[in-house]
């Protein structure tokens, strides 16, 4: 005869945490500590560009010319306004001449032009078409942290009036400065918002408000982790500014969820008896293995932009894959720790309270404690959400897979261009400088497209070569060559904007052109379409490797061929409402003046990549989350239709609040003011939401009810390979007397529920 009341058993992993719990923490806080040293500073270390592919041939010529002819590459723009008078006006003309030789003696400062340079063959397109403005160029020179440092020291000294003329700073160089300070001081903002109005959520959802810190405090840990981490990975790579805005995201978001599941799992263990010390073992054998796994599944979703060679785009895989891997062994390590630490009081300082008092409670059998009545009663509107969604299986699936593909169908019209000064706000002084360059004068000033010769040639060959480019179709103006030993190089202005579809078609033009020498093209229509080119050249391999991971993943969680191939489909149809918000809003404009944005006409190439893994990644999140309880009551019951009902019940309300707190997070991230940031933030707050209030709550469970015992189907030699390699949530076979008290809880919930009908 079984022995109901054995002595519980503590697993290795359990006994490894717990042993000295206080020390753990304490070891914890020094490490927070030197993280928080370690991590300083890390803002000034980051690069606000990261979009070029750094072996295209764009990329070639650009180190080329910044080296043999640095005038050739302005990133410094001075716009000169004469008020009402002329830029040719004497007084006018030497006011702007003196600047500029100021300007060509800063240090770190080369390449100096000007329209009222006489022998500057560019001059007509550095003067405006109504004769109030006109341009002096320049190039900082350095890497970015040191052209950032000189525009800090000169900018002040030209920037304003000037005897006749006003001057205002801007450029390319001016654009990325700017940027990076808008970021860094939107992201402060967003800590500000988010951190008060997520413990509020956790509040909320835990009632205690003990419990409600625990998550905080993890994702701190994790935020400052990740930043230590980034700023150890700026002594060997670049590494983007706006990584620090998913740092901030995952890591207050990912930890959120991972303690939510671990304290609820901890929590309900409690409420049936069980001591602090078994109960942390059996969530860290059950909901521990399922953050695991959730963190390993994020993490390959991550991963997959190292593939491209975009620096942006691999900061991102950088500071995810940390933020990742820190949220969950601090979720894995530090709160078990805690949670031996408070035992019971785990539940103390509900706050809930305070508004039932006097409140009788309606159904004696209910649970005493607040927390555990509101989570009865979300248990119960979730039970009859998947009793309704199963019913009408075929109805939910369809009718939601609709609407999804409906709202991602803007996507279809996507136009894909690069980031630029309508980034920043409209009244962004280097913003300012380029709208007045789009508006006012001919061609694209420091934004046309410049052509590398190598090779020797002759007077008559350059000629020759330069008549063949004027007389393409897009082409405004060719200027140059200027030639140094066997190099030269062309100036080709586009007759519409720098980077719009016929500058884009103008960069395969010159490429195809025949010529006596080698040539290579570049500047931003150049930069873009070696961008683009290298983005389709590896995303099949990204997708693929998501994928394929991704359902290896799976399989070993769940044991069935079909749920792994359901996950990755429902997965990437959550998105689409993300992707077709993104194209209606950002790129077509509306809601612009609503969200304070400009927006270019065109998405920046590199952003969907990045939201389609954060998303993914965050949606199969959500996904491990439901499948991982469904599996455990199916292994417990063999009751497939039994098993979705209790996974929804058991996780609805959790994956939901954690996807609002998450939503909040992201959106205060989406309160920046530059635009890509914006677009970030808002996007996968909607593909969250979208992904745990329809994805998981009306098409998973249709879909599973749709495909029936099917669902846990696999062939013998896959079956086999699970039983000796695979992970469940249950963590083995439990002891006989808790499996008693479940099936006795279970038929209870049962009898309710068919009460109730």
């Amino acid at each position: 005869m079984t022995e109901v009341n054995r002595p519980p058993r503590v697993g290795g992993w359990t006994r490894f945490v717990t042993a000295r719990p206080r020390l753990s923490l304490l070891i914890a806080l020094v490490i927070t500590a030197l993280a928080v040293l370690a991590g300083s500073g890390v803002a000034d270390r980051l690069g606000s560009g990261g979009w070029e592919d750094p072996d295209a041939e764009s990329t070639y010529a650009t180190k080329a010319l910044e080296r043999e002819f640095p005038a050739s590459q302005p990133n410094l723009l001075l716009l000169v306004d004469a008020g009402s008078a002329s830029v040719d006006d004497p007084a006018v003309a030497a006011e702007a001449r003196r600047l500029a030789k100021r300007l060509a003696g800063e240090k770190g400062v080369t390449g100096v032009g000007s329209y009222w340079q006489a022998d500057s063959s560019a001059a007509p397109a550095l003067r405006a078409e109504d004769g109030h403005e006109a341009l002096i160029a320049a190039r900082i020179t350095g890497e970015e942290k040191q052209m950032g440092e000189t525009l800090d020291r000169i900018a002040p000294e030209f920037r304003g009036a000037h005897g006749p003329v006003e001057v205002s700073v801007g450029g390319p160089v001016a654009v990325r400065h700017e940027m990076q300070t808008i970021i860094q001081e939107d992201l402060v903002r967003a800590e500000v918002i988010a951190l008060p109005v997520t413990l509020v959520l956790l509040v909320m959802v835990f009632g205690s408000a003990v419990a409600a810190l625990l998550p905080l405090g993890i994702g701190i840990v994790a935020i400052l982790g990740t930043n230590a981490v980034l700023r150890g990975l700026t002594e060997f790579t670049d590494v983007s500014v706006f990584a620090m805005n998913l740092t901030t995201a995952l890591g207050l978001g990912l930890a959120v969820d991972y303690a939510l599941f671990i304290v609820r799992r901890f929590r309900e263990e409690l409420a049936t008896g069980a001591e602090p010390l078994t109960a942390v073992g059996t969530t860290l054998r059950t909901a521990g293995r399922t953050v695991l796994f959730s963190a390993l599944t994020v993490a390959v979703s991550l991963a997959a932009m190292l593939v491209f060679p975009q620096y942006f785009l691999r900061s991102f895989a950088y500071a995810g894959i940390a933020v990742v891997l820190l949220a969950a062994a601090a979720a894995l390590i530090l709160l078990p720790a805690a949670l031996v630490l408070l035992g019971h009081r785990v539940n103390s300082l509900d706050l809930r309270r305070m508004f039932r008092r006097g409140r009788p409670a309606s159904d004696p059998d209910e649970p005493k404690t607040s927390a555990q009545a509101s989570e009865a009663t979300q248990g119960r509107a979730w039970t009859r959400t998947a009793n309704l969604v199963m019913r009408r299986a075929p109805f939910f699936a369809l009718g939601t897979t609709a609407v999804l593909v409906l709202l991602g169908l803007p996507f279809l019209g996507v136009k894909f261009g690069t980031a630029d000064d309508r980034q920043l706000p409209s009244s962004a002084e280097s913003h300012v400088v380029q709208q007045h360059i789009r508006d006012g004068f001919p061609g694209s000033p420091g934004g046309g497209l410049e052509v590398l010769a190598e090779g020797r040639a002759t007077p008559a060959q350059y000629a020759a070569y330069k008549e063949r480019i004027a007389e393409l179709p897009e082409v405004l103006r060719v200027d140059g060559p200027l030639v140094k030993g066997d190099s030269a190089y062309f100036t080709v202005l586009p007759k519409g904007e720098a980077v719009d579809d016929p500058a884009q078609g103008l960069v395969d033009e010159l490429r195809a052109t025949q010529a006596p020498f080698d040539t290579k093209v570049t500047g931003a229509a150049a930069v873009l379409v070696d961008s683009k080119d290298a983005i389709a050249e590896r995303l099949p391999l990204a997708a693929a490797f998501i994928a394929i991971v991704t359902l290896l993943l799976v399989f070993l969680l769940t044991g069935s061929v079909l749920i792994p191939i359901q996950a990755v489909v429902l997965n990437a149809l959550s998105l689409t409402a993300m992707f077709g918000a993104v194209v209606w809003v950002f790129q077509d404009g509306h809601l612009s003046g609503l969200l304070g944005f400009t927006s270019p006409g065109s998405i920046e190439t590199t952003l969907p990549v990045l939201m389609f893994c954060v998303a993914f990644g965050l949606s199969m999140d959500y996904g491990v989350f439901l499948l991982s309880r469904i599996k455990e009551e199916y292994d417990a019951t063999g009751d497939h239709d039994q098993a979705v009902r209790h996974g929804l019940q058991r996780t609805g309300g959790l994956i939901t609040a954690a996807a609002v707190i998450l939503a909040v997070v992201m959106v205060a991230i989406g309160t920046s003011r530059v635009t890509n940031t914006k677009m970030l933030g808002l996007g996968i707050a909607l593909a969250v939401l979208m992904d745990a209030m329809i994805v998981r709550s009306l098409l998973v469970p249709a879909v599973m009810r749709l495909t029936g015992r099917a669902t846990w189907w696999a062939p013998g030699p896959l079956r086999r390979f699970h039983e000796r390699f695979g992970l469940s949530e249950s963590g083995g076979e439990p002891e006989p007397a808790t499996v008693e008290a479940r099936d006795e809880e279970r038929n209870e919930e049962r009898d309710k529920v068919a009460a109730r009908r």
